[in-house]
């Protein structure tokens, strides 16, 4: 059965192994705030979740990542499923998260109920991306 747990300091190894974008300072942060999940199957960490607060007010998963040999196989729903209900006990009853349009997450997160409600593109030099999709959802 998997396991699911806050982010805590020893993690931050595992933690870089899947997370090429949350700068080193950021990390001591995520485990203060405890806005960050690890995901552990027969005690190996094989997944993460992170958010933030958009707006200062409302959740936004920021990144979910399963191992490679683990994807596809229902973690990152079980994974989400906990944040979801994480943030409905926190009193929130709307969440966000995004994905890049050439990223097949965007189907992942219409399945589990996400809308798509938005999106922007970043065309600076050196920054250049596919445009990000915004995705809510009410729980």
């Amino acid at each position: 059965m998997p396991e699911i747990r806050t982010v805590q300091m020893s993690d931050q190894p595992f933690w870089y192994t899947l997370d090429k974008h949350l700068p080193i300072l950021e990390f001591a942060e995520k485990v203060r705030q405890k806005q960050g999940y690890v995901l552990s199957e027969n005690g190996k960490p094989i997944g993460l979740l992170r958010y933030n607060l958009f707006w200062d007010n409302t959740p936004f998963c920021t990144l979910l990542f399963i191992a490679k040999d683990f994807q596809r196989k229902g973690y990152g729903r079980f994974l989400m499923q906990r944040w979801e209900s994480d943030m409905r006990d926190l009193g929130y009853d709307m969440i966000m998260t995004s994905t890049q349009a050439d990223e097949e997450a965007q189907h992942f997160y219409r399945k589990l109920g996400y809308r798509d409600c938005g999106g922007f593109v970043i065309d600076i030099p050196g920054h250049e991306q596919p445009m990000e999709l915004i995705l809510v959802k009410k729980i």
